[in-house]
């Protein structure tokens, strides 16, 4: 049987480089989403990709209608985050073990299923990702990562790591955990370091992107090789 693995990424040029991958490629647009939908060579992956759309709420719908639709056996979620640590470094990478919100009462929230405060990447694709990562020589660890729906930088990030004692602070992580829970589905959230969470809205807008689509690109491909 056809296995199915799902992928989201943080941009379309990502995910444009994952899909050039993919044999007998469909594209198709629903949910307000894009989805490419093809073969990985050499294997019996199937795998479908596309990118969520900034903030919680996007990733919470995308997340959800992927696995209602296509059922994937694990779910990947590439993108990038803000580093709040002092032993990595720019294009590092921050592997979600542990994610958090930054902007909910979770005593409210843990009342209905998955009945948790925090949520957590898959052991598995954990232990697949690092190897991959170690690889590349890629600098990476295991980590938790903060997810608020508010572009953090400057004193603001130094409050996120105060509250949370996060690795790394990004805006749609733990909504995919979240929903990945509920449905009990094993998730994999990867996130590169984009910067020190010390650049402004304005002047991050502008960065280049296209280093870092070739290496999340990349990674994710690797990793999905690997679970083949």
């Amino acid at each position: 049987m056809t296995r199915t693995l799902a992928i989201i990424g943080a941009m379309d040029v990502e995910v444009a480089l994952i899909a050039k991958t993919l044999e007998n490629v469909q594209e198709h647009t629903r949910a307000g989403v894009t989805i490419f939908d093809g073969t990985m060579p050499g294997t019996d992956i199937r795998v479908v990709a596309t990118v969520a759309g900034m903030g919680t709420v996007n990733a919470a719908a995308t997340t959800q209608h992927l696995i209602d639709v296509y059922e994937p056996e694990c779910l990947l979620f590439s993108g990038i985050a803000g580093n709040l640590t002092d032993h990595l470094h720019i294009n590092d990478v921050v592997l979600g073990k542990t994610l958090v919100y930054l902007d909910t009462d979770m005593r409210m929230i843990s009342q209905s299923a998955p009945f948790t405060n925090e949520y957590h990447s898959d052991a598995h694709l954990l232990e697949v990702a690092s190897t991959v990562l170690s690889e590349m020589s890629i600098e990476h660890l295991a980590g938790t990562i903060a997810t608020g729906n508010t572009f953090v930088e400057g004193e603001a990030a130094e409050r996120v790591k105060e509250l949370t004692g996060a690795d790394a602070v990004e805006m749609e992580g733990a909504a995919v955990a979240h929903v990945a829970a509920r449905n009990e589905v094993p998730v994999l959230i990867l996130r590169s370091l984009s910067d020190n969470a010390d650049t402004e809205y304005e002047t991050f807008h502008e960065f280049d992107v296209s280093v870092y689509a070739d290496n999340a690109a990349a990674i994710v491909l690797n990793i999905v090789k690997k679970l083949a």
